[in-house]
């Protein structure tokens, strides 16, 4: 296997509001942010990630391609699902041998539309669609069965939004209160926040890495697995998915310095807390977190992009990046990183 690496990233300061801009006005910022600390300007591959449902418009990943330039082409392609899949995609992309750097770019729009119908559309349109459940109602059925207790679910989402104000890219939001539900036993405050932004990221391979980078986060491990659509073909309490994905990327070959975990809602991070052996040493979403900004189609990228800043500035030596995509963490993506 090649040696790759991230070499650079950067993201959007994210929004809970439409503030006016355009696809490439989102991307373009962090393009070029990502091209200025990694000096390269070139990349052998590119791969994005977004959805077009969000956008309100068949493939309205092209449109954003305006981001990237028309000359010189490049080779280019796109995944219909949170952008740390296209990660995936390029880091398969490098082991080809042939090409030595790859960006990876994810966006999202959530403040546009309605989250909760939009991402209804992922279910299966014969059997769970028409039940009238959406994406918070399953996640309650999720948080009733693994069993947190509402102290615990409050200690989650006060420490994701505390680290999230230390955060200038997440947003400023307050420590929770209320009592009323969303979905019962999920609070408002338990459900990840609207949020519009994006992300990038570039990998390298080999001696490029280390000419461009000084201190590379090095991939050591990088699987995805999925669980049955239908949730009564599996016990929401715990992802097993997550567990097999965790054992494919050896987690468990070393002690974790930290582990940003794609939490989209408060119970979420007890389940992965469990199903990745993740030890109460581990400091888990120390930049907020899901549950601090969540632009959605970007959130799992930006999760590998945070995990690997810990090793390029030195303040960690063996970091994870989860996402997670479809129904009450149905797919479940681990990437290992070292120093």
């Amino acid at each position: 296997m090649r040696e790759i690496a991230v070499v650079a990233f950067a993201q959007t300061r994210h929004s809970a509001v439409d503030e006016g801009l355009g696809e490439p006005e989102l991307i373009l910022p962090v393009l070029d942010e990502v091209r200025e600390r990694s000096g390269l300007r070139k990349f052998g591959f590119t791969c994005s990630g977004s959805c077009d449902y969000l956008a309100g418009a068949p493939f309205s990943f092209v449109s954003a391609l305006d981001a990237l330039g028309a000359w010189p082409p490049i080779s280019e392609s796109h995944v219909e699902m949170d952008a740390a899949w296209a990660l995936y995609e390029a880091w398969v992309r490098l082991q080809h041998g042939d090409v030595d750097s790859a960006l990876i770019y994810g966006f999202g729009k959530s403040s546009q539309g309605d989250l909760r119908e939009i991402m209804t559309l992922q279910l299966d349109p014969y059997y769970l669609a028409p039940l009238g459940l959406d994406q918070v109602s399953y996640a309650a059925l999720q948080a009733s069965a693994c069993g947190a207790d509402r102290a615990e679910l409050d200690e989650v989402v006060r420490r994701s939004r505390a680290a999230g104000r230390d955060n200038p890219y997440a947003l400023d939001l307050p420590d929770p209160s209320g009592d009323g539900y969303e979905v019962e036993p999920l609070r408002p405050y338990d459900v990840a926040p609207i949020t519009d932004g994006a992300a990038a990221v570039v990998l390298a391979a080999g001696d490029l890495a280390r000419e461009v980078c000084e201190r590379p986060a090095w991939i050591t491990g990088i699987a995805h697995r999925i669980d049955p659509h239908y949730l009564g073909m599996r016990d929401l309490a715990r992802s097993a998915s997550a567990a097999e994905a965790a054992r494919a990327a050896g987690v468990g070959k070393g002690s974790l310095d930290v582990a940003e975990l794609h939490v989209q809602f408060s119970h979420e991070e007890r389940i992965l807390r469990q199903a990745l052996e993740l030890p109460d040493s581990t400091v888990v979403n120390p930049s907020g977190g899901p549950l601090a900004a969540n632009p959605v189609m970007a959130t799992g990228l930006i999760r590998i992009g945070e995990a690997a800043s810990r090793i390029m500035d030195g303040t960690a030596s063996r970091t994870l990046g989860h996402a997670a995509s479809g129904p009450c963490l149905q797919h479940n993506l681990v990437t290992v990183m070292e120093g």
